[in-house]
């Protein structure tokens, strides 16, 4: 199995390095990739070497799903960064469209907002977007993590360990 971790300048670093080393020691393949393969610092200053960029959305529109999962950490900052990426927005978009499963955290809720993936959809995020999430035509839940289809939210790194485990669960294939 192959996850895709995306990041960008001031992510959180508690929300990338934890899915990071959880996915191996479930034995996934992860990569980390940010805009351009740019070194970023995390919010606490940690260093994120990325292993790969934001793969084109070519891949995905020939339909062809190299990644299993993808998991989006938060971070105000990064958000503030990532959601003006288009390529990026397009590529969450194709991608959730063609069946991958996405984990998102905190504020990446923003991201799928400015994606329109949030419409019609149960969704979780930081408190503080609530209005944004109800205003794109989603519906807020204040959970540990909310599960609805593919996407798979949460509003807080205190809840790492219980939507991690959601987002794993999803991601697997049924046998």
């Amino acid at each position: 199995m192959k996850a895709l971790i995306i990041t960008g300048r001031y992510g959180q670093d508690i929300e990338i390095f934890y899915p990071l080393y959880r996915l191996q020691e479930e034995d996934w393949e992860v990569s980390v990739a940010t805009p351009n393969k740019e070194v970023v610092q995390g919010v606490y200053g940690m260093k994120i070497t990325p292993t790969c960029s934001i793969p084109p959305c070519e891949q995905l529109i020939a339909k062809k799903r190299i990644y299993d999962l993808i998991v989006l950490p938060g971070g105000a900052r990064a958000m503030e960064y990532l959601r003006q990426d288009e390529q990026l927005l397009l590529y969450l978009y194709v991608y959730h469209g063609i069946g991958g499963v996405i984990g998102s955290i905190c504020l990446v809720t923003q991201l799928f907002i400015s994606a329109g993936l949030v419409k019609g959809k149960k969704v979780s995020g930081y408190y503080s977007i609530k209005d944004d999430i109800v205003n794109a035509g989603g519906e807020f839940v204040n959970a540990p993590f909310v599960t609805d289809g593919r996407i798979i939210s949460s509003p807080h790194y205190k809840y790492l360990g219980p939507w991690m485990k959601a987002v794993i669960d999803n991601a697997n294939p049924v046998s």
